[in-house]
Parts: structure tokens; sequence; C-alpha cells
């Protein structure tokens, strides 16, 4: 019995109804415990063979465990299971989980034959325009299987530092951020961490402080190809091959101007406006207050939300965006300079292992596939749906050799995201995201990554791969299977929430939504079950059906809220799996909240079928 106090008067009592389980799982156990109370091992094993479609290895090692662990629970220590159970054992998300939670994917393939769980801007813990910069969001990060992280390289004075250029965010040392991916980042997970700079940095002293952090840090983790090859990579090595290996990717640095000038042009410039994109380098970070008002005092904030602003150029690469007008002057001057000294920034350039290459001119000439180089370009959100305008098959044609990296457009100040599905329809390794942020596309981007034991590869399906017939994301093509998926019921609220946190007066009202988000031939709105009055555990026994024509890049959708009447309905739990990944049967299906992370004990018990 629960009691809810209304208008601080009246006492509402409510009783704790717990239902048994769902006819389904009634008849399953009827079946194979052949009309007993009690099913046996071998009963066991055949449920796990004929329904959940395990092989008979599998089945074995489930049965085992299973035994072992309801067994260790009872008082008999018969090798048998009651209902109750069997019950235990399907809601059990460790022993009877919705995908596999080990690696199985083939990681013997080019590093370009995968999805890789990419972060953008890492380091900041908030919105793009004033929040902090730390060493703490890179650490989770990469802790929760993110493989790709960005670090923004910017001068102050004689000293680097990482930081949201030309915003009020705080900076944080170099050493403080390259120190967390080193002690974090194969802690629980040992395939490649792939660094990602921006370079801003004019000085080649300053570059050759960053190789020496950088040297010093990783040492012998460091995957330097060209520094044993003396040149660069002809192809991708594997994720198996580069384990517990770090890899810097970054624009090779182009010749830069003597010491000497970059002195006199900063002291030329002391007392005047600086031009946004332009800056004189090197230059001492104004100390902006992250406070509205006291930077109003400092002058107007300079409107540039980093370097994805200007979406309509076509050198939008984020890795120069801010110095494009200012490295040009350069370019120019190194041509005519006679007293521009040799590069001292060799070392740096010999850390780079993956080339990022700044797009020029026509974005098809960009993506033109070089027999005897791999490379990494960058595409702003919008700049890949413009891609559209040509064929969609030479993108993906380009991905299977060479790196394509999307990251959000410059005016999501917020941290928000946006659809990853364009970017892996057209075989985008690096997806990037705001990883502080919260939302569906951030869900859809932890579904997917939640595949292949959570490493942060998913290996791509062979339709953007295979050389023979390269796919197109704009073609129309015929259903391919049918999944169908059934909600029996959920469980865990009561345990994980207080009981007036959905509703102060009555228990939950809780109902569940079911969509596809894939191809847009695929995609389908989310279809609800009715809600369920005044019940933490409630029982809805409704099937949805799914008809999918690229079931590789499919994401099913759960989502679960509380309906109110006067109210916008509480949020209660969601998740996204890949249905590739998904294994067939009555699964446990553990929900998340909004940011992503697990609850301890909420669970949807669900049913998959592919016809």
């Amino acid at each position: 019995m629960s009691c809810y106090r209304v208008c601080l008067c009246f006492i509402r009592k409510f009783r704790t109804v717990e239902l048994g389980p769902p006819q389904d799982v009634k008849d399953a156990f009827e079946k194979y415990a052949e009309g007993g109370k009690h099913m046996t091992a071998e009963g066991l094993q055949q449920f796990l063979e004929h329904v959940q479609g395990e092989t008979a290895t599998e089945a074995r090692k489930t049965v085992q465990n299973v035994l072992q662990k309801r067994c260790h629970n009872t008082k008999t220590g018969l090798q048998t299971l009651t209902l109750e159970d069997f019950q235990h054992y399907l809601f059990s998300a460790d022993l009877n989980p919705p995908i596999r939670d080990k690696v199985h994917h083939d990681m013997e393939a080019p590093l370009s034959h995968y999805f890789i769980f990419t972060g953008h801007n890492s380091y900041l813990t908030g919105n793009q325009l004033w929040s902090d910069s730390s060493d703490v969001p890179i650490l989770k990060a990469v802790k929760n299987g993110v493989r790709v992280v960005e670090l923004d390289l910017w001068p102050n004075s004689d000293d680097v530092e990482v930081r949201h250029g030309w915003t009020l965010t705080t900076p944080v040392e170099l050493t403080e951020c390259l120190k967390s991916i080193k002690d974090n980042a194969f802690t629980e997970n040992p395939y490649p961490v792939i660094i990602t700079l921006e370079d801003n940095l004019k000085r080649p002293d300053l570059r050759e402080k960053v190789a020496q952090v950088i040297n010093d840090t990783f040492q012998e983790m460091l995957f330097c190809p060209k520094e044993c090859e003396g040149e660069g990579l002809k192809k991708f090595p594997s994720p198996e091959d580069l384990k517990k290996k770090i890899i810097i990717s970054t624009r090779p640095p182009q010749r830069p101007t003597a010491y000497n000038e970059d002195k006199s042009n900063n002291n030329s410039n002391k007392g005047k406006c600086w031009r946004l994109g332009a800056p004189p380098f090197p230059f001492t970070r104004p100390k902006f207050f992250k406070c509205g008002s006291e930077a109003s005092k400092k002058g107007p904030i300079k409107n540039n939300s980093s370097d994805e602003e200007d979406e309509e150029k076509i050198d939008d690469d984020d890795d120069d965006d801010h110095t494009s007008e200012f490295s040009q002057d350069n370019e120019d001057n190194d041509a005519s300079d006679p007293g521009s000294i040799p590069s001292k920034a060799l070392k740096f350039k010999d850390l780079i292992a993956i080339d990022a290459v700044k797009p020029k001119g026509e974005l098809k000439d960009a993506l033109k596939v070089e027999p005897d180089k791999v490379k990494r370009i960058s595409l702003s959100e919008g700049k890949l749906k413009k891609a559209s305008s040509f064929p969609a098959i030479d993108v993906v044609r380009f991905t299977q050799n060479n790196f394509l990296r999307i990251f959000p457009k410059g005016t999501r100040f917020d941290s928000s995201n946006y659809n990853p599905l364009p970017g892996w329809m057209h075989g985008a390794q690096m997806v990037a995201f705001n990883m502080q942020g919260h939302g569906k596309y951030l869900w859809w981007m932890q579904g997917l990554f939640r595949s292949n034991g959570g490493c942060g590869y998913v290996k791509k399906p062979k339709i953007l791969t295979q050389d023979d017939q390269v796919f197109d994301p704009k073609a129309e093509l015929r259903e391919k299977t049918k999944l169908k998926v059934k909600v029996y019921m959920g469980h865990g609220w009561r345990l994980d929430f207080k009981r007036s946190h959905f509703d102060c007066h009555s228990p939950p009202d809780f109902y569940a939504r079911v969509g596809i988000a894939g191809v847009p031939a695929d995609k389908t709105k989310m279809d609800e079950t009715e809600a369920k009055n005044n019940n933490w555990t409630p029982v809805w026994d409704k099937e949805f059906t799914f008809e999918l024509t690229v079931p590789e890049l499919a994401l099913l959708r759960v989502e679960v809220h509380d309906h109110d009447e006067i109210d916008k309905d509480d949020f209660a739990g969601q998740t996204c799996l890949l249905v590739s990944e998904l294994k067939s049967g009555i699964r446990a299906v553990p929900l998340y909240n909004k940011k992503g992370d697990k609850y301890n004990s909420v669970k949807l018990l669900m049913r998959f079928d592919f016809v």
C-alpha cells in the first residue's frame, strides 16, 4: 500500500499491484517445462536455442550461469527453475542482454572501415561561449568509449593552452588534457585513441613545445608512421594493429615566417583592434570574465562561434578557420621573404599520423580518391547537406579509404547536436558530437556505440565498404526485412526514484514509445502504447512492426514517459539500439537517463523477431 497526500489534508491510498509474468512468458515456461512447475536445465537450453536464437555453445554457458545464480538464492539448490526464477532470468540485463556485451566485430580491417565514437571540443564542460574548459569531460568521454578527442591549441604569450577561440570560455593546460587521455584511455578499452588537434599556432617554437609535451606524455604509445617510413600512410592500419596506441591527426604546418617578424608584428599591433579571424600572433589572451555584465566592461564579445563559423565557405574546415586570412598573408610573405628561417616544426610534423587536408575550390575535387595517399577532411553539418548536389556515391567512395569528419555548425552555442544519420549514410567515420549536451541525437549516437562491446569502433556495414557496388544514399531500395518488436512490461522505477518524483498525488501513469531512426525510407514516427494508470510496474503487451530497407543503418528507439493531464509528460527513460545488433527473443532492455547514464534498476521486457 502506498499513500499520497492531497491538498495537505487528505491522504490517497493505492494498493501496490505486482502483476505476474506476461502471457508469452507463461506459455514459454509451460512449453519447455513440459507442463510442470519446474524447468530443467535441458528445457532451459531448448528455450535458449529455439526462442532466443543462441547457439548450442552459447546456450550451455547461459544455462550454467543462470542455474548457478538462481540456485545460490534458493534453499533447495535443485538444478531447476520455477516460473519466478525464469522471470528473474529474463529480466536480468547481465544474463539476458538485448545486444552482445563483448567486442565481436572484425577488428582487422583498415580504420576507415569503422564508425568511430568522436567528440567535438572535448574539453568544454558546457556551452560553446562561456563555459569552463577542463580535462574532466575528456576523462569521462574516453571512459565512456569515445575514441576521437578534439583539442584546440592557441598561443598564450610563450605558452600553449587549450581553449575555444574567440569566446569567453576559460583555458585548460595542454598537459592536463594529455595526461587525462594517457591515464584513462586504455583502462577498460584497448583500442586506439585519435587526438585531432586544431592548430592555431603560427610560431614554430610553440609547435615544438607541443611536440615535446606529446612525446614526453605518450612516449612509446605514439603511432608515428612518418618517423619510421619518412612519408604519410598509403593505407590505414587496423584497430587491432593499433591497440593502446595514440594517433595524432591535424593539418601539417605550413612553412612559417621568421620568428623575429612575428615579434615585430605583435608589437606593431598593440593597442589596435583585432580583425575577426585574423588576430596577431603571438598574443596574450584577454582575461574575460564569465559573467555577462562584467564581460561587457571589457568590450563587445567577438560573436564568432569557433572554427566552424562560416558554413558558406568551401574551406570551412574547422582545423584552421579562424586564421585562414592571416595564414594566407603568411604564405605570401614566405614566398618572397629571404629572411624566413627553415621550419622548426619538423618534429611536430612527424608526429602527425593522419593528415588533415583543408578543402580548397570545389568540394568534388577534395573528395577525389588518391591511390597512394590517405587523408582526412572535415565538413560542417551544413556543408554535408550541400554535398548532395553531386552524386552521393562519390562521398561514400571517398570514405572507403579516407576519413571524413562531420562537425556541428558554429551557431550551436548551447552545445546541441545534429542528426548523425546523413553522415553515417555517406560513410563518415567521425561524426563529431558535443558530449556535454543531451537530446535525441546524442541518444542515437550513444545507441550506435553501445554496439561491439562499447569499444568505440563499430564496423561499417558491407554496403559502405564494398568496391564493386558503391552504396547510394539517395537510391530507393526494396524492403529487406521486417522487425517485430513487442513491449511486454517495465520494472525498476520504484527502486530508482522517489515516490513523488513523477506525481505528488498518485503513482505514475507510464506509457512507452517505439520508433525507428534510419534512412529516409525506414524512418518512422514514434508509436505509443496506452498509459497504464497508477502503476509502478506497467504491463503493456503491445507489438509493433517495422519494414526496413537498410536495417544495417537503422536504430530502434524506445522511450518511456509518465502521462500528465495538466503539465508536460515526465521523462522516465530511453534507449537506442542498432537493429543489426539485436538478439532475437525475449530480452531485458536497460533504460538510460537524458544524459545517457544507465539507471540502476529500470528495465523493459521486450521481444525482437526478424521476419
